[in-house]
């Protein structure tokens, strides 16, 4: 038997455990096997990697994001290659593409760049229609001339747009038309988000009832803790079936909240960027939905208003804030980076783990837990 590559020598993170001295097999783009020591050897690999004892985890999914690299994946096939780029140095191998409210015509052309990108390009999982059903008093960095009420019409025609690849939709349940939008997606197969709402806990828990499974970057745009109105975050902690967003930069979310968050819900938090155009740039002046931005310091607000527009994050460095400054451990940091964001939008079986059958994606990162190479399907790239 002659395998396509091996990386060996490796600390094995994934499926929450460190494995030393590990090895993986990748054959035809999807891992062929794995395991120690020096057996590796007698599968014959044409191409072999020695991992130096780096720490060496699936590639991360992103799966809410909006670009890079000074590019916005709104604007074109050219924009999304620049900013998937960046986020791809930073081990980022699979992602969602979060499109930012526009029009209903606008937002289906949008999803059909994606559809036919992703076509052809295995590395993307499809669109994230972050708006425009968003509730006006939690905009954030969304145009409220552009914010409507959800109906069906709309819906299924970016649905149709979006020819199957529509992952995820983040709406505010409450709107007029809201829980029938719930509904709606999640029949189609679409994963929903809660989010930009001012939903309580109790409609929150409707949402959820009626099929949401995501609540969009937790905390930011919604309802807060109050002792008597614990609102959408509580509603989620409380709920098994959702997967919560956390946007870990050190600005959306302090450290202390995230480690209660964690608390509440281990195995339930999916690390997302919610990077904008900035993210692997310079600060700096930028647009995001049509706003005007400022970026100073690595964060990112709106010119006028000055909400937080969005972040500059790469997924290796949440994994660094969760660690480094949250106190997470590693391999629980790995999976909220891999393997439950990718369960969050049902790609689970494909993506986000290194054990064999799943696609071939690995980064390694040093003892600092910054990226030294990364591996899309079995290719060193």
């Amino acid at each position: 038997m002659s395998v396509d590559r091996v990386i060996h020598s490796a600390r094995l993170v994934d499926e929450h455990e460190v494995t030393p001295d590990a090895w993986v097999a990748f054959q035809g783009g999807v891992v062929a096997g794995l395991g120690t020591g020096d057996d590796w050897r007698a599968l014959s690999p044409r191409h072999v990697d020695d991992a130096a004892e780096g720490w060496l985890t699936p590639g991360f999914v992103d799966i809410h994001g909006h670009g890079g690299g000074g590019a916005s994946y709104d604007d074109g096939a050219d924009a999304i290659a620049r900013a998937r780029a960046v986020h791809r140095a930073h081990g980022t191998t699979r992602a969602v593409l979060s499109l930012v409210t526009a029009t209903i015509d606008d937002l289906a052309a949008r999803a059909a760049v994606v559809a036919d990108l992703a076509a052809g390009d295995a590395t993307i999982l499809g669109s994230h229609l972050e708006g425009p059903f968003l509730d006006i008093a939690h905009k954030g960095a969304h145009a409220p001339s552009l914010l409507r009420m959800p109906d069906a019409a709309s819906i299924d025609r970016l649905l149709d747009a979006g020819a199957g690849t529509i992952r995820q939709v983040t709406l505010a349940p409450e709107l007029p038309g809201g829980m029938d939008a719930v509904r709606l997606l999640a029949t189609a197969g679409v994963a929903v988000a809660v989010g930009h709402t001012d939903a309580d806990a109790q409609a929150a828990r409707a949402a959820f009832d009626a099929g949401a499974t995501i609540l969009t970057h937790a905390f930011n745009a919604m309802n807060g803790i109050h002792h008597r109105a614990p609102g959408p975050v509580v509603a989620a902690l409380g709920d098994p079936r959702v997967t919560l967003e956390v946007i870990a930069d050190g600005t959306h979310v302090h450290p202390d909240v995230i480690r209660m968050l964690l608390a509440a819900a281990p195995d339930r938090i999916a690390l997302v960027t919610d990077a904008m155009a900035a993210a692997g740039a310079a600060d700096g002046d930028y647009l995001l939905g049509g706003l005007a931005v400022r970026v100073d310091g690595g964060v990112a607000r709106l010119a006028e208003g000055g909400a937080i527009a969005g972040s500059t994050l790469t997924q290796d460095a949440a994994i660094r804030l969760m660690v480094h400054e949250v106190g997470m451990p590693l391999p629980a940091a790995v999976a909220a980076a891999t393997t439950l964001p990718a369960a969050a939008i049902g790609v689970g079986d494909r993506f986000g783990s290194l054990t064999p059958g799943h696609a071939a994606d690995a980064v390694l990162l040093d003892d600092r837990l910054t990226v030294r190479r990364v591996w899309v399907d079995g290719a060193l790239v």
